[in-house]
Order: structure tokens, then sequence, then C-alpha cells
């Protein structure tokens, strides 16, 4: 499984004019299926991105996205026109364009063979989050974590053991939870990044668009 950061507050790679913005999203290719979770905050940003990346927006098969913050979900008009007819997976009851099939999601279900959605989990701001199950194990892949990295990683633990977390983490500063993990990629909007990059230096990865992850 191959994920790629197409938007984020940082540019990873450099030199071929992608853009850093506050928001989110990933691209994640399977053997079947070409997701794209969550959509960034501006359309433009996110377009001229996956351009830069050599990424077709054509190719997305489906579109999931973690809660219905404008830095997680600004990108959606501006894709509409540009995908075929596919599923979204979100929270909101509305659809944003008619070849979008709505999916609104309340419980834990598979999205594709091999991604899962943990379903609605309570919080602050009610969010999803993904859980992969790749080569190397079970990775959680979340935008903002509103509801709490404790419950996220407790609800993606049903699945199996995991051992890496990537996406937005907010002020979480329970580090002790991140022992465990093999691989940690704090993105977007992520308080402690410098102290979760010092107490696992062995674990830790940068973010930033254009960071690809082979999992």
């Amino acid at each position: 499984m191959k994920l790629t950061i197409v938007y984020d507050n940082e540019v990873y790679k450099k030199g071929i004019g992608l853009k850093s913005d506050w928001g989110f999203s990933c691209l994640i290719e399977t053997e079947d299926e070409t997701i794209l979770f969550d959509t960034g905050t501006e359309g433009d940003i996110l377009l001229s991105n996956m351009e830069r990346l050599g990424i077709d927006p054509g190719i997305v098969s489906k579109i999931t996205v973690s809660h219905e913050h404008r830095d997680h979900n600004g990108g959606l008009k501006a894709l509409a026109s540009l995908v075929g007819d596919i599923d979204i997976y979100r929270l909101a009851k509305v659809s944003p364009s008619e070849n979008m099939r709505l999916l609104s999601v309340e419980e834990s279900r598979e999205i594709t063979e091999g991604v899962y959605t943990t379903g609605r989990l309570k919080g602050v701001i009610d969010e999803q989050s993904l859980v992969l199950n790749c080569e190397k194990g079970w990775y959680v892949l979340v935008g903002c974590s509103h509801p709490g990295v404790e419950t996220i990683l407790k609800t993606a633990q049903r699945y199996g053991d995991i051992v890496g977390l990537i996406g937005g983490l907010h002020g979480f500063n329970n580090f002790s939870l991140l022992e465990e993990l093999d691989f940690i990629c704090p993105c977007h909007c992520t308080q402690h990044k410098r102290e979760i990059k010092e107490l696992s230096p062995r674990t830790y990865a940068k973010s930033g668009a254009g960071r690809i992850i082979e999992i």
C-alpha cells in the first residue's frame, strides 16, 4: 500500500512547486483502488499539488472525509468535475455532487480490501479515521484526532495490533502511547511534533506535501 501526502501545513518534497497550507489530504493506493482521504482547504491548491505529484484526479475511485471542517473537506467541489462516479464516505448527510454517491458513516465498515473506517467516533468534533491492513501490520490514518488519539487507537485495535500512526494529532501529549509503534508520522495540526521527534527518534517520520510512505 502506498500513501502520498498531497496537502499539509508543510512541504516535504522541495523544488517541484508544491504548496503548503493549513489542511490535510492523503492519497491511498492499494492493489485494487485509489482512495483520497480528506481534500484539504483550497481546491486550487489540492489540484495543483496533485498535478505536481503526477496524480490524475480521475484515478480516484473513492473519497473519505475524516470530519466536516473546511481544512478537510474544502477541496470536494473542485474534485467533483474531475472524478467519475465514485463513492464518498463521510459523516455529513449530503453529497457535494451528483456523481459522488453518499455513504454516510456511522459504524465501522470495510471501504475496500484492507481499508476500514473506525466509524463515527464521538468527540468535541465527531470524526472517523481509517485503519489500514498492510504488509508491515495495521496502520491508522487520522485527520485531526478530535475524539482523542487514545480513543482512536483503542477502536482501531479491534482489527489487530497497531504498528503505525499517520496524520494530525492536535494537542495529543500522552506520548507513552507511541512507545509500541514502529512508525509515527505526525502531520497537519499536530502541536507537539518536536517532542514526538525527540522522544521517538527511531520511529518518527517527517511529514509534508509530497511525502510518500510505503507500508
